[in-house]
Formats: C-alpha cells, structure tokens, sequence
C-alpha cells in the first residue's frame, strides 16, 4: 500500500548572481510602503530565482530622501534612539529633528528592520544607498528607474 512518493528539489542558484541597479525616488511616497518595496527588492524577492539564504536582490539607490511623505503628527511623536555604549549614553531625536540632520537615516532605519537580523541581513544592508537630494554618484552603473509609469 506504498503510493509513489516523487521527489521535489530545491533551487539553489549556482556561481555568481547577476545583481542589476535599481532607482527609487522617494519623492511624495509613504514611508512604510516604500521601505517595504525596498526591502522586497534588496531581498531579491521579486526575482524568479529568489533563494531565502542566498544574496539574490539588487543594488538599491534611493534619492529625495528629505522629501517623503509622514502625517503631521508623526513628525513629533516618532523618536530614534540611539545608545553610545557608555552608562547613560542613551540619545534620543524626533522625526523632525531627524529629517533636518539626517535625512538618509530615517529610510535607512526603516528598511533595516525589515531584512533579516544576521549576517545576511547585514551583507544586503550593504547594497542600500539613501541619498538626501537628487545627486547620487552611481551614474556608472545605469540604474534602471522603479516605480515610475510613462
């Protein structure tokens, strides 16, 4: 009474993944939402060959990071810590405050808590590049736009 068992197997790319640059204008958008859509793109989630432990995403620039979009109230009642590692250390500053100092940051804290928290997680950090205005010095590499429609 044994039924046929088959096999199913894995996909695990092979060799180096082609990792292509993507542009994301932050411009108006919702904080969340975009760092959502970030995340699934440095993940490489929105790739046919995704592998969870494999390093399958994209290489993501993020420009107009001082122009995303918050409900006023959020701008005082967010805060981002901080801590200096030395008894007392602990800093504190409000989204505003934020915003007018570090921009890149507020993005960059965001999507942070939305990858993994190891050592791939740290690795695919990497390839998130969060600029202010809307220079970046990644011109070289032809950064095909998303989320923009013609």
């Amino acid at each position: 009474m044994m039924e046929s068992l088959t096999v199913r197997k894995t996909y695990v790319p092979k060799g180096q993944v082609e990792r292509e640059w993507l542009l994301v204008d932050a411009e108006g958008q919702n904080l969340g939402r975009l760092s959502t859509e970030i995340a699934q793109l440095l993940l490489g989630k929105h790739k046919p060959n995704y592998t969870p432990g494999v390093m399958t995403g994209a290489n993501v620039i993020v420009i107009n990071a001082e122009k995303v979009a918050f409900h006023p109230s959020r701008l005082e009642s967010k805060i981002y810590y901080r801590h200096s590692n030395y008894p007392g250390g602990l800093k504190s500053v409000n989204l505003k405050r934020q915003l007018e100092t570090f921009p890149e940051r507020v993005i960059e804290s965001a999507v942070k808590g939305m990858l993994p928290h190891n050592k791939l997680g740290r690795r695919i950090f990497k390839n998130l590049h969060v600029y202010a205005g809307s220079e970046h010095p990644h011109e070289a590499q032809n950064p095909e736009i998303v989320g923009q429609e013609e």
